[in-house]
C-alpha cells in the first residue's frame, strides 16, 4: 500500500472517492437517513476538489481511502469499509501530520466509531456545538492533538 498526495485530480479520480466516501458513510453514519446521504452527496465531489491537500491510499492501483485538509486541520477522512482497521486512517493522518502539521479535526459526535478513533491517536475534544456547520442539528465535536 501506498499514499499519493494528489496533485493533479481528474473526474475519474473523484468518483472514485466519492464511491469510496459513500460506501463509508453507510457504514459509519447510521445517524444520517438515505435522503440525506443522497444530499450530502451532491457536494462531496466539489468539497473532495477544493480542499487544499489530498492524498489517497492506493494498493494494486486501487484507491482504498482518502484524506483532505485544509491549513492544519482534517476536513475528510474517509475508507473504504472492507479494509477498516487494518491502520489506513493512522497511515492516512500520519502522513499529513508528517508533511502539514496536522493537528485538529471536526468530527459527528453521532460517529462514535470516528471519535473513538481520532481519541485514540490522541486527539482531545476543546469544543461542541449541537448544530453540524451547515445549521442541522448533528452535534459537532472540535478535536486537537
Amino acid at each position: 500500500m501506498k499514499i499519493i498526495e494528489v496533485t493533479n485530480q481528474n473526474k475519474a479520480l473523484t468518483t472514485n472517492l466519492v464511491d469510496i466516501w459513500e460506501k463509508s458513510v453507510l457504514a459509519t453514519h447510521d445517524f444520517l437517513s438515505t435522503e440525506e446521504v443522497d444530499t450530502i452527496k451532491k457536494y462531496v465531489p466539489q468539497a473532495i476538489t477544493e480542499v487544499e491537500h489530498l492524498a489517497v491510499a492506493e494498493e494494486d492501483g486501487s484507491s482504498l481511502g482518502f484524506i483532505g485538509i485544509d491549513q492544519h486541520r482534517i476536513e475528510m477522512l474517509f475508507l473504504d469499509p472492507d479494509i477498516r482497521g487494518r491502520g489506513l486512517g493512522k497511515k492516512l493522518i500520519q502522513f499529513m501530520i508528517d508533511n502539514y502539521h496536522v493537528d485538529s479535526v471536526t468530527v459527528n459526535e453521532q460517529n462514535s466509531q470516528a471519535v473513538g478513533f481520532y481519541q485514540h491517536l490522541g486527539f482531545k475534544t476543546y469544543q461542541r456545538t449541537d448544530l453540524d456547520e451547515e445549521g442541522n442539528p448533528y452535534p459537532l465535536l472540535y478535536m486537537k492533538m
